[in-house]
């Protein structure tokens, strides 16, 4: 009867402290109006015990449970239904630009850049569920992956899907993939438009100067994270291929052309990070997820059921028959 049930007002509880001592008084009070008569013998007297006496005990008894019910009705117990409601007031269009050139195939990340991002940017799009996320795809030039959207599934499976291809041309276009990321979000209704650009090279491709993009980006309010993914100094890297079609690795300068990458950064209002390691990547896009917050509205919706009325209910019958027992049946037999 009483699960999931608050009492509202606890202090009453405080009363339940008069039980014991009205224990006390009924013994001490018994105990007074027993009468008593010394005899030097009482063996010309018959033992006989009066049943109705010793049961005059439970009317105490009902009292007391009686009193205890009414102190549980005062402290107002009731059980309550919360229902919630969540409302998106502010949300987030967030483009991810991911560089797929051969040198993401580079093993300095475990198990290469490319596969290892791919996992991290699984969980960040998991972590934004409120939010519109899209891909784009670029090396030597760019396209779209997945246009924004609120689907989590279909961008899941686009990011599955990305690798390395020779349908796309080489190179790193890093002024078309931002140009093209811009123009997924120019149209956005968001309050908050962000675009994660990730390349682990230098501007080398396209007809897009990375410059000329950013103030693109700037024109449309939207801030651009950049990160550079490669460790300081040698790499083992895709520098050719074997005769059977496969890539022959070797050591190579890893090259990050970061002083582009900071001022795309700094001019869209947005930071420029550098990850070596597959746990510094993985860190990166847990510090873009708490910068980038989305603002969310939650109502609370509290029904409450009211519990006392059994309690008094109870205790009143109680105390009801307490009052008829006493005089009543009490009243003739004790």
């Amino acid at each position: 009867m009483l699960e999931n049930i608050e009492f509202l007002n606890k202090e009453f509880f405080w009363l339940l402290l008069v039980l014991p001592l009205a224990i006390v008084w009924y013994v001490f009070k018994h105990h007074k109006q027993t009468a008593e008569l010394k005899m030097s013998t009482t063996q010309g007297f018959k033992s006989t015990s009066s049943f109705w006496s010793k049961f005059k005990h439970v009317l105490f008894a009902l009292r007391l449970i009686a009193l205890g019910l009414l102190i549980l009705a005062l402290a107002r117990p009731r059980t309550v239904d919360v229902s919630t409601r969540t409302k998106t007031t502010s949300g987030i269009d967030i483009v991810m630009a991911i560089d797929v050139s051969a040198s993401m195939l580079a093993k300095d990340l475990r198990p290469n850049r490319l596969d290892a991002l791919k996992e991290v940017a699984a969980d960040f799009i998991d972590g934004r569920p409120s939010d519109r996320i899209g891909l784009v795809e670029y090396a030597g030039e760019a396209y779209t992956k997945t246009p924004i959207t609120s689907d989590k599934s279909i961008v899941q499976r686009s990011l599955r899907d990305i690798k390395y291809n020779t349908i796309i041309e080489t190179g790193t276009a890093i002024g078309m993939g931002l140009a093209t990321s811009v123009n997924r979000l120019k149209d956005s209704r968001a309050k908050s438009k962000v675009i994660i650009l990730l390349t682990d090279g230098v501007n080398n491709s396209g007809f897009i100067d990375p410059k000329i993009a950013s103030e693109l980006a700037v024109e449309y309010g939207i801030k651009v994270y950049t990160i550079g993914l490669g460790t300081n100094g040698m790499a083992l890297s895709p520098i050719g291929f074997n005769n059977n079609g496969t890539f022959r690795y070797g050591r190579a300068q890893v090259e990050i052309d970061e002083t582009l990458l900071k001022q795309i950064a700094e001019e869209t209002g947005g930071k420029y990070f550098r990850a070596t390691n597959n746990d510094k990547l993985a860190q990166i896009y847990d510090e873009i997820n708490k910068l980038e917050k989305t603002e969310i509205e939650e109502k609370k919706y509290y029904n409450y059921d009211e519990k006392y009325r059994p309690f008094i209910l109870l205790g009143g019958l109680l105390l009801l028959i307490e009052l008829l027992l006493r005089n009543t049946i009490f009243r003739s037999f004790v």
